[in-house]
């Protein structure tokens, strides 16, 4: 589910009828690993990370909603793992195919066109757990959506969200979050998590 197709996403966006509601894709992977031993972490960033605006941001709601969840950060060698987290946006790709259509024969499009007033941009945030003595990947998950703003911060209390909706996921490694906005704008709520078929 790397090459995500997110037309239902991008039409909900559009408040078209037949794909109504807040939806986010989540994969995940290493989910039978799972994320054993002490809950301590520690947040590693890129070079490129220390210098945006943006990425303190995305740490202090992660950290926030880790702590809901048992998760403490540790500095250094006081954490269990190593927590990486990268997010990415940018125009929305969009899936044409049919139920017969294996994924590498569906046809794709690039989609920087406006799309009922407004382009249609694809957020994505991953985040993996390292083991810090070992440097074993133990958890891996990534969540995407689709809407009309191209502000990253904007897409960020839904990508937290729903990367964490269950924590860790199950075995089946593609799911559908559907969340609530909060009328305040703040962390939506969860609805409902399903695995995909």
């Amino acid at each position: 589910m790397e090459k995500v197709t997110l037309m239902c996403a991008a039409l909900a966006a559009a408040s078209l009828t037949g794909c109504a509601g807040l939806n986010a894709d989540v994969h995940t992977a290493n989910p039978s690993a799972g994320l054993q031993g002490d809950p301590t972490y520690t947040i590693t960033r890129l070079p490129s990370q220390d210098a945006s605006g943006d990425h303190p941001q995305f740490e202090s709601l992660l950290r926030d909603e880790l702590a809901k969840r048992g998760f403490v950060a540790a500095a250094g060698n006081g954490a269990h793992y190593l927590l990486s987290i990268a997010y990415d946006t940018q125009p929305a790709v969009v899936g044409i195919g049919g139920k017969d259509c294996a994924p590498s024969d569906c046809g794709k499009a690039d989609a920087p066109f406006a799309l009922f007033g407004g382009t249609a941009y694809q957020h994505s945030l991953t985040l993996r757990f390292f083991e810090r003595t070992s440097g074993e990947e133990r958890y891996k998950v990534r969540a995407v959506i689709a809407d009309r703003d191209a502000d990253p911060l904007h897409a960020m209390p839904v990508l937290v969200t729903s990367a964490l909706a269950k924590f860790p996921f199950d075995a089946s490694s593609d799911w559908r979050v559907k969340l609530k906005q909060d009328k305040a704008g703040g962390v939506p709520s969860v609805i409902s998590v399903k695995p995909l078929q």
